[in-house]
């Protein structure tokens, strides 16, 4: 049977292998397998990505379904607020008894879409847990996320074994409705975009001015922290605009879906995000870029590009361009 069962009889399944889901999925099948327990099952659309997990010991399902009717917890990461859907409708499709199953997912998706799917799985005796998370794929492989959790009580008993150190550093327990916890992940989202585009701008600032930016890099490790310090490592060291054969870190099109969860929110609510409504709007025109250079995959710091071309420079530093042999 393809499952993995834990010492409380929970067996585990897991759907989604972008490259967050696949560096989650990895440690804990890790983890289950350093316990003696049986190997993670799973499934995903590109059946090549899974290719690494079934190398480690990890067990391929057919399908959806198979994952549903073979897993007592379902872990889900996948890309949008629609992929999520799709999957959590093939779960309550999959003809098999869905009664008394979790379903987690780790996905950034609006907090309305998981009030929604919350109703839809508990209308057939299923719980559903939102389970965010905060860092990048490096993040992740090393399991060192942060974790926001929300939902019941009982749910975070049967699944906290896989969270903190397996995938996560810490887990945030937000509160019994899941969609908090991606309300405190959209609040997130949008913290981290403000502060990417003001890094952005102290370096194109510094630039034009004459200021080292190794000087400025310093300044943000040593004053303001690993996060700033990081972010600005994203831009410096050329990872806004990643090689030809270089993964983004954290990839574009996400950072438009979360971010632009966050404006609607607010303006839902009454607010105006005017720092969000800012680096979106960059976030965009880093779109147009990537669009008007052959789909060039860009990561979500690619916002450093645009506030360079605004500034009368190359959205490409020098150090990108001789990376990139031009």
């Amino acid at each position: 049977m393809a499952s993995a069962t834990t010492n409380s009889g929970l067996r585990l399944g897991w759907i989604g292998l972008g490259s967050m889901g696949n560096a989650m999925a990895k440690n804990i099948h890790k983890h289950l397998t350093s316990q003696g327990q049986p190997p993670l099952s799973f499934f995903n659309r590109t059946a090549s990505r899974g290719d690494a997990l079934e190398a480690l010991g990890g067990i391929r399902c057919r399908d959806v379904a198979q994952v549903a009717s073979e897993s007592d917890v379902i872990f889900i990461s996948a890309s949008d607020d629609k992929a999520v859907e799709s999957i959590v409708g093939q779960i309550l499709d999959s003809g098999d008894d869905v009664a008394g199953k979790i379903v987690v997912d780790t996905t950034t998706i609006h907090p309305n879409t998981t009030k929604t799917l919350t109703a839809k799985l508990k209308e057939r005796g299923a719980e559903f847990a939102a389970t965010p998370v905060f860092g990048a794929t490096p993040v992740a492989e090393e399991g060192r996320l942060l974790v926001a959790f929300g939902g019941s009580t009982a749910v975070h008993e049967k699944i906290s074994p896989f969270l903190k150190s397996v995938i996560a550093r810490e887990v945030l327990v937000v509160g019994e409705e899941p969609e908090k916890a991606s309300l405190l992940k959209t609040t997130g989202n949008f913290l981290m975009a403000g502060l990417m585009e003001l890094i952005a701008e102290a370096h194109v600032f510094a630039e034009k001015t004459g200021l080292s930016g190794a000087t400025l890099e310093r300044l943000l490790e040593l004053n303001f922290g690993t996060v700033a310090h990081s972010d600005s490592g994203r831009m410096t060291t050329g990872v806004y605009a990643p090689g030809k054969d270089q993964a983004p870190w954290s990839d574009l099109d996400l950072a438009l879906k979360d971010v632009g969860h966050g404006v609607d929110c607010a303006a839902q609510a009454g607010v105006r995000l005017d720092v969000a409504e800012t680096a979106l709007a960059h976030l965009k025109r880093a779109k147009e870029y990537s669009e008007k250079n052959g789909e060039r995959k860009l990561d979500s710091s690619s916002l450093y590009g645009v506030v360079r071309q605004d500034a009368g420079l190359d959205f490409r530093t020098d150090l990108v361009k001789k990376r990139d042999g031009e």
